[in-house]
Parts: C-alpha cells; structure tokens; sequence
C-alpha cells in the first residue's frame, strides 16, 4: 500500500569452504563422464576389431569343384605367389627364388636319352617306379625304370620315384610301399619316394571309383610311414580336386606335397615342394611329351 515501508530480502553468504565443495563435486562428475565416454569408444573401437578379424576368417576360403573349401590356418601355408614366376617363351617357368628344375617320366614317354636331357639344362627327374592296375590291382614295375634310373643318375640328375597308387586300403598302400622297397633296394637316390594316388577319370572299371577322403588318406598316411621308416623322403602327389577334398593334411604331417596345376603359379594354400606346371613339355632326349616341374629349394 502507498506509504508502507517494503521489506528488502536478504541474502545469505555461503563459505568459501562450501563453494570449494560445490567445484570438486563438479569436477569429479565431468571427469566421471569423460572416463565413461572413452571406455565407450574402447569398446566400440575393439568391437570393430573382432568384427573385422571374424570376417577376415570366415572369407578364408576356396571353392574348388563347386564346393567352398575353409583354409586351415594351422598348417603351413604357402608363400609362393603369381610375381615370383616368369613364364618364358619356350613354354618353361622360372622361380626367383633358389630351385631346381626337372620332369617326371614313365614308360609312356618311351626310351629317353639323358645325355641329351642334362645338356638341357634339367636338373632332376622322378621316376615311375611301378603301379597298381587300375581294374584288377596287380602290382607292376614301370618297364622302363631301369633303364631311367640308371641314364638319369649316370648323368647326375637328382633322383625321385613314384608309385602310381590305386590302393583301396591302407593294407593294400602298405603293400605298394614295401614293394617300391624292394625295387629299391641297392639303389641309392636323393629325392622322394612319392604316393601318386589319382581317380580313373571315365572309367566304370576303376576299382577306385568313389573311394571317400578318409580312405584316401588313410591311404597315403600308411604308405608314407612305411617309406619314411626306411629312411627316404615321403611326399604325396595331389592336385586341386585331391590337395582340398579328399587329403586330410592333418594326417599326414611332415609328408611334403606334389602339387599339380597348369598355370601361371601354384595357387595351393598349403606349402608345396615340387610344382608340376606342364603335362605338354618339349626336352631334348625325349621323343614325347614330358611334365615339367619346380622344386623348391629355399
């Protein structure tokens, strides 16, 4: 009302002491969040890693023959890739890396002249040292081992032989492998003694037809051990089909592979030894045509 004398508010001081308070507390809270909104990204950031890493492996696959073929990552893998190989003119490759350079032969490439092999510059060979019949398995030498092994070693090629395999058991692998023994024995050579198991393409006869992976391996595994105990080298010949669908490599530890593909480089995931990159070679000496191989020496 007019003339009454309005009272004015106070106002009451805080302590320095409460204002101290008051700062801390809000201090600690932005620190607090800050510590949260970091841990978060963290976990965003390490959330993306795993993401990554698990598409990283599940997109470490093959596909060979229609089916996606998963990488295992345990065994030794290959570090062979498409620049460390030039194909030359005349239809051969060289590697950059240290290797030497040879073929495989059987009868079928007739009577070889390896005097004439050597001076073109191959260095080693594998021989067919026999085979199991593929219809009724009878165990046979190659008719023309004897002659090869001695023309290739008296003119200093590294030696290797192979046993074509049509095996259906690990018994009858045992077999083929204590027969290439016996074929051996007296014979000195400084390459492998390789299983060549292979399916009979366009045959209803083939006693091999359909035999499973896990037969297949079993297979090679018994062969290699009995060649391994004797003191030689195993290795076991595959493509793709084989190397990816029916070779469990888990079994077969320490056994080096033979790997065939016609093509620029061997894209097998697992480690190789010997690449066969020609079934169409032309060498001097021999009257046919001869597989082309590199075996890796680094």
């Amino acid at each position: 009302m007019p003339g009454r004398r309005e009272r004015k508010g106070t106002v009451k001081k805080r302590s320095p002491w409460t204002v101290l308070l008051i700062l801390l507390a809000l201090l600690a809270a932005g620190l607090l969040a800050a510590v949260l909104a970091v841990n978060h990204f963290r976990q965003q950031a390490a959330n993306t890693v795993v993401q990554e890493a698990e598409q990283e492996e599940t997109g470490n696959t093959v596909t060979v023959g229609g089916q996606e073929v998963e990488i295992d990552e345990e065994l030794p893998q290959s570090d062979l890739e498409e620049e460390h190989f030039t194909a030359n003119e005349d239809g051969t490759v060289t590697y950059s890396g240290q290797a030497l350079y040879g073929i495989d032969v059987s009868a079928h490439q007739g009577e070889i002249d390896w005097a004439a092999v050597a001076a073109d510059g191959v260095e080693f060979a594998i021989l067919r040292i026999g085979y199991r019949g593929y219809s009724e398995g009878t165990l046979n030498q190659d008719g023309q081992f004897p002659a090869n092994y001695e023309g290739a070693t008296a003119n200093g090629l590294t030696v290797g032989v192979y046993f074509f395999s049509q095996a259906v058991s690990a018994e009858e692998a045992e077999e083929e492998a204590q027969q290439v023994l016996a074929w051996l024995e007296g014979l000195e050579i400084d390459g492998p003694v390789v299983f060549d198991w292979e399916e009979i393409e366009d045959s209803d006869t083939a006693r091999t037809n359909g035999l499973d992976g896990e037969t297949v391996t079993a297979c090679a595994k018994a062969f290699c051990q009995v060649i391994q105990e004797a003191g030689y080298t195993p290795m076991v010949y595959c493509n793709g089909m084989l190397g990816y669908l029916s070779y469990d490599l888990t079994e077969l530890e320490g056994v080096g592979i033979w790997y065939a593909e016609y093509g620029d480089y061997p894209s097998y995931a697992y480690q190789v030894e010997i690449w066969q990159y020609s079934n169409t070679g032309t060498v001097d000496g021999v009257s046919e045509q001869v597989d082309r191989n590199i075996w890796f020496q680094d």
